[in-house]
């Protein structure tokens, strides 16, 4: 795909993509919050904390604070981190 040459359109809608990438990454952890206080089996949340570590790193998210919520997977410490998160894109 390197040679590929993309129309005006497709470049403007790839640049967009990364333009709102953090965006994105933050509207994917608030569903992964909800899917996390949902999830039944043990399967389910394990699959669910390693989608949530890596929307973490994309977001590059500290390195310390990363570790914290692993290592508690507490999904009440997520949301609030989130939450600042959240509130610190908007500024």
């Amino acid at each position: 795909m390197a040679g590929k040459d993309y129309s005006t359109y497709q470049r403007d809608v790839i640049s967009r993509y990364y333009d709102n990438l953090d965006a994105i990454t933050l509207t994917r952890l608030q569903e992964l919050v909800s899917q996390l206080y949902l999830a039944n089996s043990k399967a389910k949340q394990t699959q669910l904390w390693d989608r949530t570590h890596k929307a973490m790193l994309k977001l590059k998210v500290k390195p310390a604070i990363i570790e914290h919520i692993m290592n508690k997977k507490d999904v009440v410490i997520l949301a609030k981190n989130l939450e600042d998160w959240l509130d610190a894109s908007k500024t």
